[in-house]
Formats: C-alpha cells, structure tokens, sequence
C-alpha cells in the first residue's frame, strides 16, 4: 500500500510504500528527484526519463520527494548526472556520514519522518533554492512554451537549458513533456475521458497523448488506469 503526506520541507511530499503480492509497478517520471530507505539502505533516485522498473521482489519503501529542481543543491551533485538513475548515497556523501545517517534511519519507529529529519537537517545547511526554477516548473504546468518562459524569465534559450540540465536533469522541452504526462494522468484517473484529456492537458489530439503515454510510462494509458502503472 502506498501512502504519502504533505512534507514540513516546503514542496517535498513524504512516502512510504509495502506492496502486496509477487511484482513491483513502475514508476513513472514526474520531475523529481527521491531520497530513499529500502532494507537498510540509503539511496537516490535521480530524474527519470522512462519508466523505472524496480528489480526483484516487491519490497517495502520509504522516500521523501523533492519538488522539481530542489533536490541537486540539498545533495550537492548536478541532476543530469542521476539522470535515470538510483544510486547509493554513500556515493555522493561521504562514507562515515552516510553510515551514521543509516543508523539514525534503522532505529527510528517510522523510517520516512527520519528522512524528512535530514532533508529538513540539510536544507538548514544550504541555500534556499533558486525561485527562478519554480517559476521554470510553474509556466511549463501552465502549458506555456519553452520560448515563452525563456522570455517571461529573461534568459536566453540556451542558459535556460543549462540551467534545467543542472536543476532538472534534462532541458526544458523534456520537462514540459514530463509535466504534461502528469497532468494528463490525473485528469485521466479522475474519469476525465481521453479526448478530453488530451486538449485540456495540452496535447494535439488523443493520438498525440496516446503515443506519449507510451513513450514516457511504457505502456497505454488503458493499462495506466487499470493500475499496471
């Protein structure tokens, strides 16, 4: 079962995880970035591009979820270079740190508050992030072109997509397509029917949201909805 909760760190949403029976779903790109507890470990999950599948058995989970371009300045590593991945925080962090961070996570009653705990920790320890880059997130949600929030920002194309590289993990064009599949799936999971979806999501034609559904999650949105996704 899956739950999750408004964090005290402003944008973060903490989760927690215990799925039921033998196969993980995939997750699905949104933007974000996760700091992770599974079996004692403690991992990041970089900005997806694709669906990531989980490998093995389905195992319980705890996460705190970044909103979108805050993550690189708690960690300290630029996006793009955990584009598609998970790896250990023990890679990114020193070894001694990460060790104790384990301890503190392994004996705490509810893993994911634990994890909020350093998250909030590390942000005391590190700039405020940049508002420019909600304000990136913000018109992209709204649907605006890339060219347009260049221009409400003031920067050029290309600083702009230097700075989502850093940020985000990809460019501009790449998150407004991300965005655009988040916002399609939840008008779609409300009952919204796909036409529908399509244009108010910001898409051509239900032909168009069809082929991006699969090319971002992997498989139609019918299998999305009946919850293979």
């Amino acid at each position: 079962m899956y739950v999750e909760r408004v964090s005290r760190l402003a944008g973060a949403v903490v989760w927690r995880n215990s799925p039921a029976g033998a196969g993980a779903l995939p997750v699905l790109p949104d933007g974000c970035m996760d700091l992770l507890w599974n079996e004692g470990r403690l991992l990041v999950a970089g900005p997806d591009t694709r669906p990531y599948l989980p490998q093995g058995p389905a195992r319980s989970w705890a996460g705190i979820r970044f909103f979108p371009g805050t993550a690189p300045a708690l960690l300290g590593v630029p996006a793009h270079e955990l584009r598609d991945l998970r790896v250990e925080l023990a890679d990114l962090w020193p070894g001694a740190r990460v060790r104790r961070l384990c301890d503190r996570v392994g004996a705490a009653v509810d893993p994911a508050s634990a994890l909020e705990d350093i998250a909030l920790d590390r942000a005391a320890e590190t700039e405020a992030p940049d508002p420019l880059l909600r304000r990136v997130v913000e018109c992209l949600e709204e649907g605006r072109t890339v060219a347009a929030t260049a221009a409400e920002l003031g920067l050029g194309a290309r600083r702009l997509h230097r700075r989502c590289l850093t940020a985000f993990g990809y460019g501009p064009k790449t998150l407004a397509r991300i965005l655009r599949l988040q916002r399609a799936l939840a008008l779609a999971r409300s009952g919204t029917p796909y036409a529908e979806t399509a244009v108010r999501a910001g898409y051509a034609d239900q032909p168009h949201l069809a082929r991006e559904v699969r090319e971002l999650a992997g498989m139609p949105l019918g299998e999305l909805l009946a919850g293979r996704g």
